[in-house]
């Protein structure tokens, strides 16, 4: 299993934490690269193997997702456009536009080096931290994608709610998604069977467990073993699932005014039983 998989059955992990490896010998010979728990913050938190960083994009294509974030940013009129949690960059790149900025947050050396690479990469500002390094203020539209508001455990997530508040103009508009806890997508997770894929780094064998735990977390252990040097790469995601009343009072909380609730990109009304949450919210005063 890659850094994410997010289209439709995997979490997107997809904007990602900053590294360190621990390195650890095992009874099978094989060095395991363990990367411990994830948290929304950028200082002593892992990063991704930039080997499963090369991989992302091709897991996570362009899509649907990406088309209703576009559009959404050239609706409103958007002349600044931040993308907090913005990973490899394959959607902040298409953002741009003549008399546009655009800005890329995520606490991710290893993602934020691979954006820089594209070949419009640098029509970007590329900020490395979480949502206290939001650079200016003043911002048109902002997004969150790839249910990046599930890798934000709380306090962090209020607090990063109310860091947009304070990055955004009055009436801008505040976009991301977030898995409908009902339709309780984790249990689709698990692969106790490993399979194996051929890649760029050679073959690659990957398997999965998950754990629930208590306030709507899971954790998914996901192993990832590079069979041509023996490495083992552990990475392990904590992920909060919150209802559409949760969201909303932390919209609210935070000084926001939901404007739309979507259960799918074509902006159908959220009425329960669908596995996405696309919210739309406004910066009130």
């Amino acid at each position: 299993m890659t850094v994410a998989s997010d289209h439709d059955d995997y979490p997107a992990y997809g904007q990602s934490q900053h590294p360190e490896l621990g390195t650890s010998g095992t009874d099978s010979g094989m060095r395991v690269l363990f990367l411990p728990g994830q948290s929304r913050t950028l200082r002593g938190v892992p990063d991704y193997d930039r080997r499963l960083v090369d991989l992302y994009d091709g897991d996570n294509p362009d899509g649907p997702d990406h088309d209703y974030y576009r559009a959404l940013a050239d609706r409103v009129g958007a002349s600044s456009v931040l993308d907090l949690g913005c990973g490899t960059g394959i959607l902040t790149v298409t953002f741009s536009r003549p008399g546009r900025s655009v800005v890329g947050v995520d606490p991710s050396a290893a993602m934020l080096d691979f954006a820089r690479t594209r070949p419009t990469g640098s029509g970007v500002t590329w900020v490395q931290g979480d949502s206290r390094a939001i650079p200016n203020s003043g911002f048109d539209c902002a997004v969150m994608t790839g249910n990046v508001a599930q890798h934000i455990a709380a306090p962090d997530w209020l607090r990063t709610l109310r860091d947009l508040h304070a990055a955004m103009a009055p009436g801008a508009l505040l976009a991301f998604d977030s898995r409908n806890p009902a339709a309780r997508a984790w249990e689709r997770w698990g692969q106790e069977d490993a399979s194996l894929r051929h890649t760029d780094h050679g073959p690659l064998r990957e398997w999965a467990h998950v754990k629930t735990l208590s306030g709507g977390r899971v954790v998914l252990t996901a192993h990832n073993v590079f069979e041509s040097t023996g490495e083992h790469v552990i990475e392990e995601q904590t992920l909060t699932f919150r209802s559409e009343e949760q969201i909303r009072a932390a919209l609210n909380d935070a000084h926001f005014v939901v404007t739309r609730v979507s259960g799918d990109w074509n902006g159908s009304p959220f009425d329960g039983p669908q596995p996405v949450m696309v919210f739309e919210a406004i910066v009130s005063d």
